[in-house]
Formats: C-alpha cells, sequence, structure tokens
C-alpha cells in the first residue's frame, strides 16, 4: 500500500484478525451525539497522524478515544461495553472522575488509565479499556466476560481532559490499530481489512453540539451543558458551537435568524488545528424586548471549501 507524505511507522508485527474481532466499547450513537475524538498515532516524528493521514491524534497515542459530548453524560451514565470475549486480566477502581490538569499529574503518576482493566483474548489479543467512572466497574479479574456485555461506565479519570472510553488493542504486547492492522497506511483511503465487526463512522472533525445563550458563555459551562438559554428581555443572543478535531484554516459558519430577519451571522476562520474549541457570535439587544416568536440557528464546519459537519436549533422567544 502506498504510503503517505509523513513519515509512518507499523505499530507491530503486521496484524491479521483471523477469527478475532470487535465490537464498539460504547453504547452510544458515534454519528451523534458521541464520536470518537483520536486514534492511533502512526507518525514517527513529533507530531500525529491518524490511519487516514489526518490530525486527529496526538503524539504517541496508542488508542481509540470514544467521547461523550459532554459532562452531564457522566452522571447520567453510558455502558462500557466488552469488545471481544474475554477474560480480566486485571482492574483499577476507586479513582475521582476530574479532568486532568498538570497539577495532578503527580497524584496519578502509574495510574493514567485510571478506572478501566484489561481483557485477555485468544492468540495473543488484548484489549484495555481506560478512564471509566469510579465505582462503575462490574466484572471482577479472572471472569469471562463475552462481546457486548457491559464492564462498566463512560468516566474521566486518571489522565483525562473529556469523558471517554480509550479503547487500547495488542496483539503479543504490541499496539494495534483497529481501524488500519498492518500499520501500511494509504492516504485518504480507509483500510478495507479492519479488526471491527461493523466498522465505526470516521468523522473527520465536527461540530458536537450548538446552542444558545444570553452572552458568551465560559467552555466549562458548554462542556458540562449547563449554558442557560436566553429568553426576550436578555441583553444579548448568541450562538456558540463545541467543536473537535478542527484544522486550521477550517471555517465555522453560524447564523441566527429571527422572526424580523437575520440576528448575526458570520464566517470565523479557525487559525490552528485544535482538538477541542467552540466560538460563539451575538448582537445585543437595542429595544426593550426581543422580538416573540421562533428563532432558528445553524452551524457549518467548512474544509478547503467542503462541509464537514454541521447542525440546527430552534429557539423560541414568548
Amino acid at each position: 500500500m502506498r504510503l503517505g507524505l509523513l513519515a509512518f511507522i507499523s505499530l507491530a508485527v503486521p496484524a491479521t484478525a483471523g477469527d478475532f474481532s470487535l465490537s464498539s466499547p460504547i453504547d452510544c450513537d458515534l454519528n451523534g451525539p458521541c464520536y470518537i475524538q483520536q486514534y492511533v498515532d502512526h507518525d514517527t516524528s513529533d507530531g500525529a497522524s491518524d490511519f487516514m493521514c489526518s490530525g486527529l491524534s496526538y503524539d504517541k497515542h496508542k488508542g481509540t478515544d470514544f467521547a461523550l459530548p459532554g459532562y452531564d453524560m457522566i452522571t447520567e451514565g453510558v455502558d462500557v461495553l466488552a469488545s471481544a470475549t474475554g477474560v480480566v486480566a486485571g482492574i483499577r477502581d476507586g479513582m475521582d472522575d476530574a479532568r486532568y490538569s498538570p497539577s495532578r499529574a503527580a497524584a496519578i503518576e502509574g495510574r493514567e488509565c485510571g478506572n478501566g482493566l484489561v481483557l485477555r483474548h485468544q492468540d495473543g489479543w488484548e484489549t484495555q479499556y481506560c478512564h471509566l467512572r469510579k465505582g462503575s466497574l462490574t466484572v471482577k479479574s479472572g471472569q469471562v466476560v463475552k462481546a457486548g456485555e457491559i464492564i462498566g461506565k463512560v468516566g474521566m479519570s486518571g489522565r483525562a481532559e473529556f469523558p471517554h472510553v480509550h479503547l487500547s488493542v495488542r496483539k503479543n504486547g504490541a499496539v494495534v490499530d483497529p481501524f488500519d492492522p498492518d500499520g501500511k497506511i494509504t492516504c485518504g483511503a480507509p483500510e478495507t481489512e479492519t479488526l471491527w465487526s461493523e466498522v465505526p463512522p470516521y468523522r473527520a472533525g465536527g461540530i458536537v453540539s450548538i446552542g444558545t445563550a444570553s452572552a458568551v458563555p465560559e467552555f466549562i459551562a458548554i462542556r458540562e451543558n449547563s449554558v442557560t438559554p436566553p429568553d426576550a428581555t436578555s441583553d444579548a443572543l448568541v450562538i456558540y458551537a463545541f467543536l473537535f478535531g478542527t484544522q486550521k484554516g477550517d471555517i465555522i459558519r453560524m447564523t441566527l435568524h429571527g422572526p424580523g430577519g437575520t440576528v448575526v451571522e458570520r464566517d470565523t476562520l479557525l487559525k490552528r488545528a485544535q482538538a477541542q474549541s467552540f466560538r460563539a457570535i451575538g448582537k445585543k439587544r437595542r429595544g426593550v424586548r426581543w422580538p416573540a416568536g421562533v428563532y432558528k440557528g445553524k452551524a457549518t464546519l467548512l474544509r478547503r471549501g467542503n462541509k464537514i459537519d454541521s447542525q440546527s436549533l430552534t429557539l423560541t422567544l414568548r
């Protein structure tokens, strides 16, 4: 297979699936609201590149991150599922769900995976599940677990900056990318032979969520899904978009239309690549109240003139 422009490394002795296959480790639709934030890094330099030669990874990342759209879903509870039948080789539980920062590095040293477990399968295969919710593990060491069985809940324990389950796949101790197990990359084209029984969708960046507010919200409030929507007497109407996997040169196009016509619309050029970010635009109120009625908002992520993702919303003011 043709190599891309970057320097790539085969992460293991070329792996073939044989009778080994995987199912999704998260009980959530990966076309939305959940999504894959990062993939295995195939780049041998200090940079990072996923199996599609795109930037949905970071240097030396050894797994696939299946993400929740907001912190509130940790409490609601989203099941983590065994991706293949195996035996529990080890578990850890009891670590708090707290967003990682450098100040916590020493406290979690050697436990970066957070709460999680390892499953051993036949023929030297292993799967590891990290960052599960505190107290959510449902299995014990030595237990046989079937594919699709609930093994815990998605959390944010260990070295995690957003709620997700990190899935690592290994063959005889070497990392294998389940999306490209032979490690030979064809840029822009997915591998036809994967480890997945049903291949999860590949989203080359996108919009996690959009919403409205009475002022530009704090990013933490967007991540917590705790932004208060505006009302007819709010000082301003703001529309925001929570983004993932954006690249330098992307454009986020946002519009908000109301009963009186266009409230605000703008194209914003993104000047650097970011794993997660948000953008917001708005307009201050000029009269006593905003006109009553239905307001329609839309956010579209554009890359080199092509639509990557789009979401819409409605807001009713009385």
